[in-house]
């Protein structure tokens, strides 16, 4: 399967993005997938995680009432609306999708996009 991830950009503190990211096989219908991020010279990290039916999330705690997953199964995409964004936020953000229904653990993230970068600055 193969992940296209978009929406990535500058913006300023306070500022909001949306990230999407299209799966090319329907076979993602029933995986579990996920928004991570790494900044420079830092680990990736998990940012937020999506069951297969959408039906459960997980948000990292520096995220938490600020940042929101979604999908979309009819077209096998994901979402991330960024709000209120922060400079802490700058990274590189990555979509996958995970082998397991809902993961947040990333060793059973196994399909990984190319990565958006998003800049929050003044």
């Amino acid at each position: 399967v193969q992940l296209q991830a978009c929406g990535g950009g500058l913006v300023q503190p306070g500022g909001s993005l949306r990230l999407s990211c299209a799966a090319s096989a329907r076979t993602v219908s029933n995986n579990g997938m996920g928004w991570f991020r790494q900044a420079p010279g830092k680990e990736r990290e998990i940012v937020a995680a999506i069951s297969w039916n959408g039906g459960l999330t997980n948000y990292a705690d520096s995220v938490k009432g600020r940042f929101t997953i979604s999908r979309d199964r009819s077209k096998n995409t994901i979402y991330l609306q960024m709000n209120n964004l922060k400079p802490e936020d700058t990274a590189v953000y990555y979509c996958a999708v995970s082998r397991m229904a809902m993961s947040t653990s990333r060793t059973t993230y196994t399909a990984w996009g190319q990565g958006t970068q998003v800049t929050v600055s003044s």
